[in-house]
């Protein structure tokens, strides 16, 4: 098995030269899958940080984030991180039962439900290991703006609108904290140009939206993969700077960047609490008994086009409730820009 290759150094003035951001935009749909219910819409909106010195007083970062960091930076010592980054997102997550027609609370089914958040990463990262710690903030319920947001893409795509959305899950504050380690596990040459790696991740998130354990990993293959992480999701801890914060080729040189790769990927977790099945932490609200152990694979292809990369993958997930009749399906689309 070949090691992972050694980050490439860079010229003392390399960071001054280029120190640039990346932008990702993520969207998830369940129209992909041809259903519209269960986890039906995801959006995220991202920016990642150069690669930092320290998480805090680096010019690179706006001195509002910096003054976040400065609070936040005694609990977080990556001692092994040789590269640091920030990441600030803001996202939207809608839920819905089957029924769209129904009217009255379908108590054998999952709970409409909106969740709106703005979240706060911070990355260290070598060539072969990336780990990231997170805190997501928002709300669950009508201030979330879920029911808003469903009817404007179904005016949109001219879609019959669900009509039980007054039984969604009630007002309720949102806090997450999430870590994740990923390790690239090997990254070797293939015949024809092409090179093929592996990056298994792991991790633990804890609050009232949700807690779990979660472990599994990315299979990739094809021309000049990106150096990033793999796949990002509309997940916590997803984001890991793709394409290229941390991609020398993009510092190093102006020359054009190509890539297209498959990859295929698995996420297994834990649950030990989901506010989109249990219902609200603290108020009486519709739920249901939810499936302890909850499983995702995704197949799909990506594309890195110098500053951007485009990745489509069809995600599918096990049953997440008691009672649910089938697995769930839904696609899932990242682009992202550095810049």
């Amino acid at each position: 098995m070949q090691a992972a290759p050694q980050e490439q150094a860079l010229p003392a003035d390399a960071t001054e030269i280029k120190r640039p951001w990346t932008t990702s935009l993520y969207l998830e749909n369940d129209l992909f899958g041809e259903t519209d219910q269960n986890y039906t819409n995801g959006i995220r909106l991202s920016w990642v940080s150069p690669n930092l010195s320290s998480y805090r007083d680096d010019p690179a970062v706006p001195a509002l984030i910096n003054n976040v960091n400065d609070r936040l930076d005694r609990l977080l010592d990556f001692r092994t991180g040789l590269t640091r980054n920030v990441v600030v997102s803001l996202g939207q997550l809608i839920y819905t039962p089957a029924d769209r027609d129904a009217t009255a609370l379908q108590v054998d089914d999952r709970p409409y439900a909106g969740y709106l958040y703005l979240g706060f990463g911070f990355h260290a990262r070598t060539s072969d290991r990336l780990d990231s710690v997170g805190v997501n903030l928002g709300v669950v319920g009508p201030a979330a703006l879920g029911e808003q947001a469903q009817d404007a893409i179904h005016d949109l795509r001219n879609i019959k609108k669900f009509q039980g959305w007054d039984n969604q899950l009630r007002n309720e504050p949102a806090l997450q904290l999430v870590y994740e380690n990923k390790l690239r596990l090997f990254n070797q040459p293939l015949p024809f140009g092409m090179q093929h790696d592996f990056i298994s991740h792991a991790g633990i998130a804890l609050g009232n939206v949700g807690s779990y354990l979660n472990v599994g990993g990315e299979y990739r293959i094809g021309w000049d993969l990106p150096e990033d992480f793999g796949t990002s999701a509309v997940r916590p801890a997803g984001d890991n700077s793709a394409p290229g914060s941390g991609d020398t080729r993009l510092i190093l040189s102006d020359s054009l960047l190509y890539g297209l790769h498959g990859f295929v990927s698995v996420d297994g977790r834990l649950v030990g609490n989901d506010i989109f099945l249990d219902g609200n932490t603290w108020r009486d609200s519709h739920s249901i008994d939810k499936e302890y152990l909850v499983a995702d694979v995704s197949v799909g292809l990506s594309f890195l086009v110098r500053q951007w990369k485009v990745s489509y993958g069809q995600v599918f997930r096990s049953r997440e409730f008691k009672g649910q009749e089938h697995h769930h399906e839904y696609g899932s689309l990242s682009i992202s820009y550095t810049w």
